[in-house]
């Protein structure tokens, strides 16, 4: 048996842009990439904390330091420029695996500087 769990997501990110006129997708700073252990082409749900829309989408790599978080193609329709959104990865662990389970979870601040990176799931105190 397998079970689907968090991998790693980025905590309150501020979207930086939303392209419409692009085949889709969400762009994401190399380097936040980085610290969620993201890759190119990997399925990611969206959530927007301001109008509660959940999505799924694919990462695309954005330049190092620009702090990209753009939504691109139809999801550019589901967020503004300024909104939080929680960018979630999961992934299909067997009981052997969940033993040394540990997402990675990386806090942003307003800008999209890395914050925090733990393992640890945290609640309301990273509002």
């Amino acid at each position: 048996m397998t079970f689907d769990m968090l991998y790693s997501k980025i905590h309150r990110a501020t979207v930086t842009d939303a392209n419409l006129n692009y085949v889709g997708s969400i762009t994401i700073d190399e380097e936040l990439m980085a610290a969620a252990k993201l890759r190119v082409g990997q399925k990611v749900e969206i959530v927007n904390v301001n109008n509660g829309e959940r999505f799924a989408t694919y990462v695309i790599k954005g330049k190092a330091g620009s702090k990209d978080m753009c939504l691109n193609g139809a999801a550019a329709r589901k967020v503004e420029i300024g909104d939080k959104i929680i960018v979630i990865a999961y992934a299909s662990y067997n009981e052997t695996e969940l033993e040394n389970y540990k997402p990675t979870v990386v806090i942003v601040d307003d800008e999209n500087n890395i914050d925090t990176v733990t393992d640890e799931l945290v609640g309301s105190d990273h509002v």
